[in-house]
């Protein structure tokens, strides 16, 4: 068992490399140099940091690992730390994607001082909301996400950045205030806001009802399920490239994580009843928002809407309640966030070269940039959801643990895997082919190394758990099994009891 406190260090380090930047003053060239290493050296350390928690997690046990727990507010709160099977692959996720984003920022030239501070307090947000035990801690590391990310937006990006960082800060902060108050309605029905301890406890089923309807409307926002969708293609459109590699690949994740840690263990039977109405709106949102895609004239509003609709699979698959479902629903979320991920930086990288994002700016990029070409290529096929890809065994899971519960839900889902070949490959066929006719493309450069260093990895990562998707699969099964058991179990005995009357 680990003696230091491994999981702090792992979610506090980028905040010691964000007051190191701090120190590092000064405007000029060597001072901008100097918080970009920084920033890129804490996120390859706080990775390496990371690495120690996966190869000391037992996968066997179901229950929460490196726990620390120390006395914090007056009133029984703590500061309460662990992860599970469930909560260590986003962890590992935000971490090995950080030093990429840095990577990808190297030429952001205004503010940089500040802009290094804002993602590396970002990520121990971030990494913080997946490792709370305390519902208090968890809600201020969930908020806390918004800040840095609002100002990412809002100072470092596009034209209608003010717009679009302000829609994002105000959708997720309305949803944010219901769950608060449900927090507070846990608290005082089981005196306690230990969210293990919480999981355990009855909940009233009129409680339930409330508290699932509360947590629900913030998760929704920041998944985003349709119809709160809508503040997304504005935030990414208008987000810096890392900033939007972020957004799609780690903060989308938490509605997920949130339904996975909240919704369906300690709101069963709530879960179970509302079950349809998550059906219907993850079919909605795979449908349609997978058409609204097809109408896109930018590059990064097709990829938002993309992920609109990936989430739906994502939704349908938890609510399933089944253990295919389920645990498909933890892989597609780790598998979008490196697919998607990897699609905002392909667009960055060709933004960087024309400043368009517009897709009737491209066309036969393959004739100057056949290394592009090939690692666009890899992702497209991994949106769409091709076998071999990590795509297609996300999508394919929470299919066939839909397909076990609703058989009309799983039918209407599948129609999104033709539909995101459609989009996606017309996009590619758009930038990639075609003639090369324009003169802005002629002088087109190829990948530059830097660029290489922050796909090739995806690229390995989105093939090998294509092929070989047992190490995610397995670091979850044990947890999964326990969450699906208990929520089976809480619903099977209400049934039970129904008969009997």
């Amino acid at each position: 068992m680990t003696t230091w406190p491994i999981l702090s260090v792992t979610t506090f380090l980028p905040v010691v490399g964000a007051l190191i930047v701090y120190l590092s003053r000064g405007d000029d060239e060597a001072s901008r140099r100097n918080s970009r290493w920084i920033a890129l050296w804490t996120t390859l350390i706080t990775f390496a940091v990371s690495v120690i928690l996966v190869m000391r997690f037992d996968p066997a046990n179901p229950d929460f690992q490196f726990v620390e727990k120390a006395n914090w507010l007056a009133t029984g709160i703590t500061y309460h730390m662990g992860v599970d099977g469930i909560s260590l692959p986003f962890v590992i996720l935000t971490t090995a994607l950080m030093p990429f984003c840095i990577i990808a920022s190297w030429k952001v030239t205004s503010r940089v001082r500040e802009y290094m501070m804002a993602f590396l307090i970002l990520e121990t947000l971030m990494v913080g909301t997946f490792s709370a035990l305390d519902l208090v801690l968890f809600y201020l590391f969930f908020e806390g996400g918004l800040i840095p990310m609002f100002l990412i937006i809002g100072v470092w990006g596009g034209p209608r950045r003010v717009y679009a960082s302000f829609k994002f800060f105000l959708y997720t902060l309305l949803g944010s205030v219901l769950m608060l108050l449900a927090i507070m309605a846990l608290y005082w029905n089981g005196n306690t806001t230990d969210i293990p301890t919480l999981m355990h406890t009855a909940v009233p089923r009129s409680l339930q009802t409330w508290a699932w309807l509360a947590f629900f409307a913030s998760f929704a926002v920041k998944m985003p399920m349709w119809p709160v969708h809508t503040w997304l293609p504005d935030a990414h459109v208008e987000a810096p490239t890392a900033g939007s590699v972020v957004l799609a690949a780690i903060l989308l994740k938490m509605g997920g994580y949130g339904f996975l840690r909240f919704s369906l263990p300690m709101f069963p039977l709530a879960s179970h009843d509302f079950a349809p109405l998550i059906f219907t709106l993850s079919a909605i949102a795979i449908i349609y928002t997978s058409l609204v895609a097809l109408m896109q004239e930018d590059m990064k509003k097709l990829i938002a809407y993309s992920s609109v609709a990936h989430m739906g699979f994502v939704t349908m698959g938890i609510f399933a309640g089944t253990m295919q479902g389920v645990a498909g629903g933890v892989f597609q979320m780790i598998s979008h966030g490196i697919v998607s991920g990897a699609l905002f930086l392909c667009v960055g990288i060709v933004y960087d070269r024309l400043h368009t994002r517009e897709i009737a700016a491209y066309g036969g990029l393959v004739n100057r940039m056949p290394l592009y070409a090939m690692t666009f290529m890899v992702f497209t096929m991994a949106n769409v959801g091709l076998p071999g890809t990590s795509g297609f065994v996300g999508e394919f899971m929470t299919l066939l643990g839909t397909f076990k519960v609703s058989i009309p839900t799983a039918f209407f889902a599948s129609f999104g895997v033709i539909l995101s070949a459609a989009y996606a490959l017309w996009l590619y066929r758009k930038v990639v082919f075609g003639a090369l006719v324009k003169p802005s493309l002629m002088t087109m450069k190829d990948l530059t190394f830097r660029e290489c260093l922050t796909l090739f990895p995806m690229i390995a990562l989105t093939i090998l758990f294509g092929v070989y998707p047992k190490p995610v699969l397995d670091m979850s099964a044990a947890s999964v099994q326990q969450l699906v058991n208990n929520y089976n179990t809480a619903v099977t005995a209400v049934k039970a009891a129904a008969l009997l009357q």
